[in-house]
Parts: structure tokens; sequence; C-alpha cells
């Protein structure tokens, strides 16, 4: 195929196609388990189970408590990846770093976005090991809907610089990287269900499992502004210790797990309180918004779902 007919491809079908040519052409060149010449990872989302503001801080920045729950299933335990919730990073040596997006538009400088970031950060550490890089950054999660999706992004460029560049650093450090890009970024790190506080950042395990049901995420097209959502928030006390959330029957859950930004956001945007609605009305056991949103997500008896899910220009993401 020539060069020039990849540049409508995904990116994993350029991936695979140039190690395909590449172990043709140059066989005693390719090391396939070391991936020596290119790299792939696939960032996935997270939904928020319960989110309270609990305290303004002096540092102009809130307090919260939230469980951080990883969406999608994960390529590396062997299970289907569903490539709906998931971004895709592919690294290829280069002689000049240079970021190259595809997918959903991607606002803002190239400078500005967090695998970037993420690539200088690891080189400010490891000036004579990192190397000149072409990035590829092919998005699928929606930006600006809580999923956090650009969060994934620069964790997973981290973890991918960690194990291309063979550095060896634990997940420990490379949270305390990850930090350095954003309050949420730790979680991507480990990415298994996390009780979170602080600013999202001080994080411990908590024994959840959602896999017995299946999840239905609607991303309206609806921007909600964060900032105004936190100016519309009085703080107050969680009214529930969610570190006891495994705990609770799936069927307490819609009477005392509570998302502190639904009230604010749903009087801004009325629509996206009726898609809540609309999914316990098609049967979720539980349904909220993710993060500050738009993002609104249910969970269903397995293999169920909401069929009727308002307008036709919303994006929606099922997992059985």
């Amino acid at each position: 195929m020539p060069e020039e007919g990849l540049k409508n491809r995904s990116v994993l079908g350029f991936t695979l196609y140039k190690i395909h040519r590449d172990k043709i052409l140059h066989e005693s060149h390719l090391n396939c388990c070391n991936f020596t010449l290119c790299m792939l990872c696939f960032p996935n989302c997270k939904i928020n189970i319960g989110l309270s503001v609990t305290r303004r801080r002096d540092d102009g920045y809130h307090d919260i408590e939230t469980v951080f729950c990883p969406a999608g299933t994960d390529l590396i335990r062997g299970a289907k990846l569903n490539m709906q919730l998931h971004d895709v990073i592919e690294v290829v040596n280069a002689p000049v770093v240079s970021l190259h997006t595809s997918g959903l538009a991607v606002s803002g400088n190239d400078h500005d976005n967090l695998v970037i970031k993420a690539y200088y950060l690891m080189k400010s550490r490891f000036p004579d090991t990192i190397s000149a890089l072409d990035i590829f950054l092919h998005k699928t999660i929606p930006m600006g809907a809580g999923l956090g999706g650009g969060s994934a992004d620069g964790a997973y460029m981290l973890r991918l610089l960690n194990d291309f560049f063979q550095l060896n650093l634990t997940k420990k450090e490379l949270a305390e990287l990850a930090l350095q890009l954003g309050s949420d970024c730790p979680f991507f790190i480990y990415n298994t269900p996390m009780f979170a506080t602080g600013r999202g950042e001080q994080m411990t395990d908590i024994p959840l499992d959602i896999s017995a049901y299946s999840l239905q995420i609607i991303c309206p097209e609806v921007h909600v502004s964060t900032a105004k959502a936190f100016s519309m928030i009085k703080p107050k006390p969680a009214g529930f210790d969610l570190r006891l959330l495994p705990a609770l029957p799936i069927s307490q859950w819609k009477n005392n797990i509570f998302n502190d930004f639904e009230t604010p956001v749903f009087e801004m945007h009325p629509e996206l309180a009726a898609i809540k609605e609309n999914l316990y009305d098609e049967g979720a056991l539980y349904a909220s918004m993710s993060g500050s949103g738009s993002a609104i997500y249910g969970l269903f008896e397995k293999g169920r779902r909401a069929e009727h899910t308002g307008r036709t220009g919303h994006t929606n993401f099922y997992i059985k």
C-alpha cells in the first residue's frame, strides 16, 4: 500500500501496516517483544460513582469525595477491548518530536495537550534516554464530558514511555509524575476502582466490581463549564461514606449515592436531567452524571440497556 494511502487509515491500522511492512523489509531489525519500532496503548475512560464537594480550600481548589471506576475492558487482562471507550496512542521513533491527532477534534495548542506534556515531563527526568518520537493520538472518548479522557491520555503516555524506553519506574513513581499533569491523572496509572479525596489525588483501593452489570453512557452535545458548576455549589459534608459502597446493594444506590454537580448542572441543562430520568424509566438500576458532566451513565442488569435515549445526536456507549 502506498504511504499516501495511509492518511485516512486509523492509527491502529497504520501501525499494523507499518509492522507488517517493516517485518518483511527489515526482519532482522524488528523486535516484536520489545516493540523497538513503535508501541501502542489504549487509554480508557472512567466514571464517578458518587461525588461530594466537601470544602473550598484556601488555594482556590475544592476537596471532594468520590469513587473513580474505570469504564471499558482492559486489553492487558486479555478481555475484549471496547474501542468505543478507548483512545489510541502510538509512538514511533522519529528525528523530531511531533503530535498527530485524528478522530474527534482536539481543541487548543499541541503544547497544552497532556500527551505532549507527559512526553516533556518524562524527557526532563530522563534527558539522555528519551529520544524524539512521532506521537499519534486518536480521540474517541468525548472531551469535556466528565469521563477523564484527557487525563487518561496523559497518564497512559507516561506508562507507554516507561515501557518503550524500559525506564523501570514503579506505579508509585509514575503516579507522582502523573500528579504533575492533573489531579485525576494518577488514577489512570493504577486504573482500578479507587476512593478519592483531596482534589481527587488522594486515593485508596476500594473492592468494587461492577462487571456483573451492563454500563451505558450517554454523551450529549452539551458543554458544561466546570468552573461555573463549582461556583454554584455550596460545599457540605458527604452524605454517605463511599468507602462503604461495595457493601451497599445496588438497589439502594439511587437513594444514597449522589453527585453534587447534578443540581447546578441540571439547572443549566435540563436535558441532562431528562436523560438520567429516561435511563431509570428504561430499567437502569442506578443512573448518574459522571464528574461535572455532561456524560450520563446507567448501570443495568446484564444484557439490558435503554433503547430510547433521546436525541439522535447523542453519542451512546454500551458495555455488555
